[in-house]
Parts: C-alpha cells; structure tokens; sequence
C-alpha cells in the first residue's frame, strides 16, 4: 500500500512540526517520509552541503538521524494507533557501513509488525521491552537496491 498525497503530506508535516519544537536536528537535515504501512517503514534523506562529508558522501551523523526517524516515527504511529502514552527512546546503535553514500540515501525498517508487538506487551506488562530493530541504507541513484549501510539500533518502550 502506498501513501496518498495527503497522507504523506500530513506525515511530513508532523514530522516536520517535531523538529521545529523538539529535535532541531531532524530538521536540518530535511528528511522526508516516502512510504509507510503496517509492515515498512522508508524515509529519504537528502545529501546536500549540510549533510554531506569532507569526501562528498553522507555525513555519519546525517545517517543516525535517518536511522532514529525511520524506527522512532514508526513507533509513534503505533502508538498514536494504541492511543497510549508510551516513551520511545533508543538505547543502543551498532552500524557497518558497507559503500559511502554518494546520493540521496533511503532508510528502510521492516520490523514495524515487531515495534507494534513490543509496545503492546509494553502496555500489557507495564516493563520495558528493548527490540533490536534492523534498518538499511540505500542510494538508489547510484547502487540501486543494493545496501550502503546496515544498522540494528535497540528501541525501548514503555508505556507512561
């Protein structure tokens, strides 16, 4: 399923509002959702000057932003679905990166069904439930679908 216009229109918006009065940095780097549904998650990340490095490729810092917004928006429309107050933090990021990132660089998470089930037994345990979640980093403009980057960053949750 894809997002219609609107959609990812009102997606972006929020996304945008949250890095306008939480996390300035989300908005430096200019993030945009592509697709979301109940099993995946993509943003694309632009390379530009603020986000590129000294050899023209995706800052590092660049790429954690990318990772944290494709796994933590994820997990806030689970719980906006729930309608629950539950905290998101990331307790852990491990990183290999495979090709520099020469081009606007996608971030794919698959594990939404698995983010939906740990805040679920979040709500019914009233416990902290860490899950290991795996995200990819594409440019497709010049690898195609072949891997940049891979990441498994830990989301914690735990309802208020």
């Amino acid at each position: 399923m894809s997002l219609s216009l609107k959609e990812r229109f009102n997606y972006n918006f929020y996304l945008w509002l949250f890095g306008l009065t939480k996390v300035r940095m989300i908005n430096f780097v200019s993030p945009r959702i592509v697709d979301i549904d109940d099993t995946k998650a993509v943003i694309n990340v632009p390379l530009n000057i603020k986000t590129r490095n000294h050899v023209k490729s995706m800052y590092i810092g660049s790429m954690v932003v990318g990772v944290d917004l494709v796994v933590g928006f994820s997990a806030y429309l689970q719980t906006k679905k729930k309608n629950r107050k539950i905290v998101v933090i990331f307790k852990d990021l491990k990183a290999d990166f495979i090709k520099r990132a020469e081009g606007d660089t996608l971030f794919s998470c698959n594990s939404l069904k698995q983010i939906n089930d740990a805040i679920s037994k979040a709500i019914d345990t009233g416990e902290r439930v860490n899950l290991p979640v795996p995200v990819t980093a594409t440019v497709p403009s010049v690898f195609g679908d072949e891997p940049v980057a891979e990441f498994v960053i830990t989301l914690s949750v735990k309802e208020k």
